[in-house]
């Protein structure tokens, strides 16, 4: 069925439904960013891959949201199609919002699928259409009916992460929340979202691609907890093991139930941003609804120490397969025909040589030439452009192993650079640097760091139109939060104890693009008489590039960085390898 098929079988049934506008966010019940196939929802109606972006489609138009890092993808995949992209923060273009309220009259109704919408979404859209009595019914599902052969819900069994990797058991974790909700004054949290139920719980699964998760939803009330998952995604033993521990088991479909049998008034704590619509409506109107920051989310987000000792040891892991392909690379660079999907096939290779890897943490990135400024192109055999002994290529990439999840990006010298390309490098570079080395006191928020990062681009009339920092989870998620090191603004604090990527970079669109980055992790660093103040401590483990570099864009703290960074991995990876590798690796760390 082509694009316009489905749009024309939706349209019908809109019209059917008495609906004016109908939209897709591509999410799925738990608000994820990464979705079962079930739920690929924005790909299907409308060609576009990405991880992000929102559709809606009126009965004579078609528009895709999205932000910066898929600007190029989207023009190339909604090509021959009547979507028009719309570009999220950019000058010109309405917002999902503005764009219906123009596009509808008063008294039309808007489609949605409320177990999709998040309530954060939906205020927004409320307040927006409102005034404009532009009706929201927010209990359709139009795609399933035009569907035929929708994917069934993932099926896959849920395994136990144990304690020596989670860290912490999972008793001590309900304790934590619980102890929260009595701080907050509430009764009971409802945890919808996949990392924060898997964190919980001390689960793993294979529901969702890259992202070891099982699809379940929890209620944890300051005396109990319940899980609500289908039966046959729990081994009988775990399930055993959990009603051991007090832990009380439903099907997944009974969570609304739960919640409307609530007969006394409780005060349920709720994150709007990853709580569904249809969720929050299922609470009774007596129930009072606290609302903020999801607080497994918040929890998760400081590691503890076991998690933090593993995590070091998946970068160690990571780093040795990374040399390796490093090597690959440099020793079959114009030797062999390689194209950027080479790169995908060779990185899994080599990771998987790596005892607990658990595959991708998400699809990698392998952009050359022109496809470098395609900040996440997924590269497959159709569309792989053949690598040549010239100028860069970026490979951003990450694995899960059962001691945490990695991110890394490098952008690989080739073969010869023009003189743009190398200031370019450097200036990514000193960002990343300006970034790794900052020292700041205790309640910075991540906006305030990012300018740390952009400045010496800024100061070239260079820019990237993507976040220098996002959180990274433990053997869950590549993307998670609630902190952040971006220009927007968000609340949360960076603190000891965080693990977040620092990944500036610079892209020439037609030409080429630069990104280096690094995870760091967020540490004490020393008290003054001005109060506590915080560092960050480089927790990757793989060599720079230095043939990119224009040294006389670097200052000697710069290098002196640079140069202890290259030591640290030397002597950590070194003697994990063999002499051919290890010979190699002296030669990318040596001293600049």
């Amino acid at each position: 069925m082509t694009i316009q098929e489905k749009l024309k079988k939706l349209r019908d049934l809109m019209r059917e439904k008495n609906i004016s506008a109908y939209l897709i966010n591509g999410s799925d019940p738990h608000m994820s960013e990464y979705t079962p196939a079930r739920w690929a929802t924005r790909a299907f109606i409308s060609g576009f891959t990405g991880s992000a972006g929102t559709v809606v489609i009126t009965t004579d138009k078609a528009s895709l949201w999205t932000d910066s890092r898929y600007f190029l993808q989207a023009e190339d995949e909604l090509k021959g199609t009547e979507f028009h992209l719309m570009k999220i923060r950019t000058e010109g273009y309405p917002t999902v919002e503005e764009w219906i309220e123009s596009e509808l009259k008063p008294g039309d109704a808007l489609g949605v699928d409320g177990d999709t919408l998040s309530v954060a979404s939906m205020k927004v859209l409320h307040k927006k259409l409102k005034s404009k009595f532009i009706y929201i019914n927010n209990e359709l599902d139009l795609l399933s009916p035009i569907w035929p052969d929708r994917p069934d819900f993932p099926n896959s069994v849920a395994e136990e992460l144990p304690e020596d990797k989670a860290g912490l058991s999972r008793q001590k974790k309900i304790q934590k929340i619980q102890s929260e909700l009595k701080k907050a004054g509430a009764d009971l949290q409802i945890i919808s979202a996949l990392d924060d139920l898997c964190w919980t719980f001390n689960l793993r699964g294979t529901d969702v691609e890259f992202n070891p998760y099982i699809m379940a939803h929890a209620i944890i009330t300051t005396n109990e907890a319940s899980l609500f998952c289908y039966s046959q995604k729990l081994p009988m033993t775990l399930q055993a093991k959990l009603k051991q521990e007090g832990i009380k088991l439903y099907s997944y479909d009974e969570l609304k139930t739960q919640l409307r049998a609530l007969t006394t008034e409780k005060v349920i704590y709720i994150d709007p941003a990853r709580t569904s619509t249809n969720i929050y409506k299922s609470i009774p109107i007596l129930c009072v609804k606290k609302k903020g920051i999801s607080i497994p989310c918040t929890l998760k987000a400081i590691k503890n120490p076991g998690e933090l000792s593993n995590i070091k040891k998946a970068m160690q892991k990571d780093g040795i397969a990374m040399v390796k392909f490093l090597y690959w690379i440099d020793h079959s660079i114009g030797k062999e025909h390689l194209t950027e999907y080479s790169l995908v096939e060779k990185l899994n290779e080599f990771r998987k040589e790596q005892t607990g890897y658990r595959g991708f943490s998400f699809y990698p990135i392998t952009g050359y030439a022109q496809h470098g400024a395609i900040v996440h192109i997924k590269t497959t055999p159709q569309n792989a452009l053949p690598l040549q002994p010239e100028g860069v290529v970026v490979v951003d990439s990450g694995g899960q192993y059962l001691e945490g999840t990695t991110d890394l990006t490098r952008t690989l010298i080739l073969g010869p650079l023009s003189s743009e390309m190398k200031r370019d490098y450097t200036l990514v570079l000193k960002g990343m640097i300006a970034l790794s080395r900052a020292h700041f006191p205790t309640q910075t928020r991540g906006y305030h760091l990012d300018i740390l990062a952009r400045q010496y681009l800024w100061q070239a009339g260079l820019n990237y139109g993507h976040g220098t920092g996002h959180g990274i989870g433990y053997f869950l998620a590549v993307h998670e939060g609630p902190m952040s090191i971006r220009p927007e603004f968000n609340d949360v604090c960076i603190e000891d104890g965080m693990v977040i990527s620092n990944e500036p970079g610079v892209y020439h669109e037609g030409k080429y693009g630069i990104r280096i980055e690094n995870v760091i992790h967020c540490i004490s660093d020393k008290k003054t008489e001005f109060g506590t103040f915080l560092r960050f401590e480089t927790l990757s483990l793989c060599p720079i590039d230095t043939r990119g570099i224009d040294q006389t864009l670097l200052s000697t703290e710069e290098k002196q960085w640079l140069n202890q960074y290259h030591e640290l991995v030397y002597t950590t990876l070194a003697p994990a390898i063999d002499e051919q590798h290890r010979h190699f690796l002296a030669n990318m760390t040596k001293e600049i």
